[in-house]
């Protein structure tokens, strides 16, 4: 046992270890290595507070949660429009392109995935004006390609000509089986975007993550994801290893234990991504019935600061898994 456990935590080490990836901004707002982005990127909402164009709970007084961040334009052609190149931000597969500006709150969007990032994380590029000719789903392309054109498309409420911006993405996506659980929600309507539609994937915050990696302090994705602060701990019983972790093994702690598969103890950031799993022995879920999640631990000042997600609720005195954090079991482990 003692033996496994090790060679895991050395498997562990060697992915965090990896060669540092190479990875570019996605638009030509600056050229220099030594350029840091900061706030004067971020394209505002109507509130004109540079701070909603962030990631995290920068919406609606810190009560709506936004995915990625909004990068303004440098340029304008003619008509004022937003002429800005959009380049990939790493070497990559195109996963999904829509082009049917009315069929998402993204408008027009691309998908990237980047098998060569450890974990291979998704980018997403969205509100575009154009998709750059050639460009096909299972195409290859190479970091700083052109992919595409700034805009403000947009399938809900129309983005002003003079906040034309890119939305922009890193994270994970949460289940291959995404179908299933849109129809079991009974949401109406289609799904025209199969495992790539926002509700499947989560992101991290792309400019703490240039700043980590431009100042030398992670080399990988992998790392950033490891050095996060733990919002809630839970344990799940379930013999199930989800096609998350199939995906992205680099975020479990160890290896399966020998015999079976009691379930997993999870740690979640503040967003709700599951960034840390652990197997464990049957033993260690011993009284709790199938498919049931507890509540460990949670970090009350690390929720209070981001209540724009339910990952907690307090009833009764007891400790009980959010909303948010509950469509994230759904998606990942399969929990009905």
């Amino acid at each position: 046992m003692q033996f496994r456990h090790l060679a895991a935590a050395i498997l562990m080490v060697s992915s965090l270890r990896a060669e540092r990836i190479e990875i570019s901004w996605p638009t030509p707002a600056q050229t220099s290595p030594s350029w840091r982005p900061d706030i004067d990127t971020l394209q505002s909402t109507a509130s004109g507070e540079p701070e909603t164009g962030g990631f995290g709970c920068v919406r609606s007084n810190g009560y709506r949660f936004h995915e990625g961040i909004d990068i303004k334009a440098t340029k304008r052609d003619s008509r004022g429009e937003a002429a800005d190149e959009i380049f990939a931000a790493m070497d990559g597969v195109v996963r999904h392109i829509n082009t049917l500006a009315g069929e998402s709150n993204y408008g027009r969007y691309i998908v990237l995935e980047h098998p060569d990032a450890s974990p291979q994380v998704y980018t997403l590029y969205a509100h575009l004006s154009r998709i750059a000719p050639g460009l096909a789903q299972g195409g290859h392309v190479k970091r700083g390609q052109v992919i595409a054109t700034m805009g403000r498309t947009s399938g809900g409420q129309a983005i002003p000509r003079d906040r034309a911006h890119l939305h922009f993405e890193i994270g994970l996506f949460l289940s291959r089986d995404f179908q299933s659980w849109f129809l079991w929600k009974k949401f109406g309507g289609a799904n025209s975007h199969g495992q790539w539609n926002g509700m499947n994937l989560m992101g991290i915050d792309p400019i703490d993550f240039f700043h980590s990696w431009q100042s030398g302090k992670v080399d990988t994705f992998a790392q950033y994801l490891a050095g996060m602060q733990t919002a809630v701990k839970l344990r799940v019983a379930t013999t199930r290893t989800p096609d998350f972790l199939q995906r992205y093994p680099t975020l479990q702690t160890r290896e399966n234990p020998a015999g079976l598969l009691g379930g997993w103890e999870i740690r979640v950031n503040e967003t709700g991504l599951p960034f840390s799993w652990t197997p464990l022995e049957m033993r260690e879920v011993a009284g709790m019935r199938p498919n049931e999640a507890i509540i460990v631990d949670a970090n009350e000042d690390i929720l209070r600061h981001h209540h724009c997600k339910t990952l907690v609720d307090n009833r009764h005195g007891r400790k009980q898994i959010g909303k948010d954090l509950r469509t994230v079991l759904e998606l990942t482990l399969g929990l009905r």
